[in-house]
């Protein structure tokens, strides 16, 4: 029942971030976390995600800005390998608390820079990449911070999922590496993720048809409840443990 559960949530979500652009791991994430304990969701969780990102770069391939995203990926990856060396090393609540928080606190400021309307170039791209780079080395999923980037340097609808993902699918890489240089992605480890994974890629071959009939402010409204809902049960999970 665990998987069945897992596998559904993954299709969904697999369709959802299609459409969007991201926001599989903000569904999976909480499942996993439940299901397996956030030190093995994480690694799971970003196995998933490269599969999922490799799909849509697939579906959208000839949209791929291939040098926004060299622009981005080139410092992201030195970021990522730094934020999952530190995510390794904290402790199991905290990991559970900070992607909780992360999530919650995302929902204003998504809307803060979408606000700010940036306009970003290469340059704009390569800092942007460092930052969130690091922080996706630690919370799993920046898709709420990585969008308003992406969107300020021009890039819509498939470009924009294509290219966000393409970008993505670098970071997750050098993160799979750490992870498994310090021993936290072993084979069942990989099996978990590989099953989670294909129920994404599933759902990024059907979201393509439904690309153009999502509205500017549902996904607002869609992403923000998904934040909520998300970093709240998080929290919820790490006070639990924590109370024990």
């Amino acid at each position: 029942m665990e998987y069945a559960l897992i596998l559904a949530v993954g299709l969904f979500a697999g369709t959802i971030s299609g459409i969007v652009g991201f926001g599989s791991s903000i569904m999976l994430m909480p499942v996993l976390v439940l299901t397996f304990g956030p030190v093995e969701a994480v690694p799971i969780m970003a196995v998933a995600a490269t599969m999922a990102n490799f799909s849509r770069i697939v579906v959208w391939w000839r949209e791929v800005d291939w040098r926004a995203c060299a622009a981005y990926s080139v410092t992201g990856v030195f970021g990522a390998a730094l934020g999952a060396r530190t995510l390794i090393a904290l402790p199991q609540t905290l990991i559970e608390g900070l992607l909780g928080a992360f999530f919650i606190a995302m929902i204003p400021l998504r809307h803060w820079l979408l606000k700010k309307k940036l306009v970003l170039n290469r340059i704009h791209m390569a800092i942007a990449g460092l930052i969130i780079g690091f922080i996706t080395g630690i919370v799993v999923s920046t898709g709420p911070l990585s969008v308003p980037v992406f969107l300020a340097h021009g890039l819509v609808k498939g470009a924009f999922i294509a290219t966000e993902a393409a970008s993505s699918l670098a970071l997750y890489g050098v993160k799979l590496v750490v992870f498994h240089e310090f021993g936290v992605l072993p084979l069942e480890i990989m099996v978990k993720g590989l099953i989670t994974g294909s129920t994404l890629m599933l759902g990024s071959w059907i979201s393509k048809r439904f690309v153009l009939k999502l509205s500017a402010d549902r996904f607002q409204l869609m992403m923000d409840g998904l934040m909520l809902v998300s970093g709240s049960t998080m929290l919820w999970a790490a006070l639990s443990v924590g109370s024990h």
